[in-house]
């Protein structure tokens, strides 16, 4: 059994529908924070020769973690639960470093001490921070800008320590660029509890009618309009990525880039979203945030190799899955208002 913690989340529920397809029987552990209980019951329609097993809990609670190692048969971890916005990070950096590194500790100490020895773990580009040269290998130097970017960062060392430390540990580290997009079922897809400041969602309201001008966030960065650069990588091509890594596991710890290995403006995803959906998007300039960074796309060659994986799925698919969800009353209730 695979124990995916935060798998009633945006990416780990994605991850943990490619993993009851391939056979996987999974643990979902989640403290429904930033999720929805319904979103579990959605995977189980997923789970057609495999289990899905759900429980609401805290990695913060380490009798919770104690109990479910010794009534489950966890074989491996696929570690998501965390907070992941860097405007929050900015504001409350502790809660960044106990949600991120303090529920990783402890996580970690259950596995070690009920002799589970394999995880995977999320990580982001994030720990990049301006890259000095794109696209960006993971030998890069890692020089977060945030308290979300360096809570990322101190868990991979932690990892890595762990592993040279004692050798029967397969851990692998995997580097988020910028996940988008949905299941194109139309049955999964990103839904938090709190506002998001992804781009995704920020111009899905503002087609909608759900937001004013979508705010374009600076406009002096080296790129051919001026606007940031991403790398923007369908939620499902990275769900699969971790079906490879978890297969492909080795002793000691391996890091690698899940991208797609070529970037986008924002003004050129502001124009898949007209073209999508075929309306306006109406935006204006703004400075830039605290913490943002301003170009940042993957090198994919270590994880085409070693993983034998790479990215799929190109923008406007990213585009049309991720309206699709928006638009459907799987998403927030009814349908938005400006959808068709």
């Amino acid at each position: 059994m695979v124990l995916i913690t935060g798998g009633a989340g945006y990416i780990g529920s994605h991850t943990a529908s490619c993993l009851l397809d391939a056979g996987h029987d999974i643990l979902i552990l989640d403290n429904l924070s930033n999720s929805f209980r319904s979103t579990i019951d959605r995977l189980q329609g997923f789970a057609k020769t495999s289990t899905l097993r759900f429980v609401e809990g805290d990695l913060l609670d380490r009798k919770l973690l104690d109990r479910l190692f010794l009534e489950y048969s966890i074989k491996a971890v696929i570690h998501f639960a965390g907070r992941k916005s860097v405007p929050e990070s900015m504001q409350n950096p502790m809660l960044y470093y106990q949600q991120n590194v303090e529920a990783t500790l402890n996580l970690v100490r259950a596995m070690g001490e009920h002799g589970c020895h394999r995880m995977v773990f999320s990580s982001s580009a994030a720990v990049y921070g301006d890259a000095q040269a794109v696209p960006v290998t993971e030998v890069c130097p890692a020089l977060p800008k945030s308290p979300y970017g360096h809570s990322k960062l101190m868990v991979e060392q932690v990892l890595r320590s762990i592993a040279s430390a004692e050798p029967q540990w397969c851990l692998t580290i995997l580097r988020y660029f910028n996940p988008v997009g949905a299941h194109p079922s139309g049955q999964l897809g990103e839904s938090p509890r709190y506002p998001l400041s992804n781009l995704f969602p920020q111009l899905a309201q503002t087609i909608a009618g759900e937001a004013g001008p979508f705010q374009v966030l600076g406009q002096q960065y080296a790129s051919e309009d001026g606007t940031g650069v991403r790398d923007f990588i369908h939620v499902q091509d990275l769900a699969e990525g971790h079906l490879s890594a978890l297969s492909r596991q080795q002793p000691g710890c391996q890091t690698y880039n899940l991208g797609t290995g070529k970037g986008y403006t924002v003004l050129e995803v502001i124009a898949a979203f007209e073209q999508v959906t075929g309306q306006p998007v109406p935006f204006e300039m703004a400075p830039a945030r605290a913490g943002d960074i301003g170009c940042l796309y993957a090198s994919v060659e270590l994880s085409r190799h070693a993983l034998a994986w790479q990215a799929h799925r190109g923008l406007n698919q990213m585009v049309e899955d991720y309206w699709r969800w928006w638009c459907s009353s799987t998403a927030y209730g009814t349908p938005l208002r400006g959808c068709s």
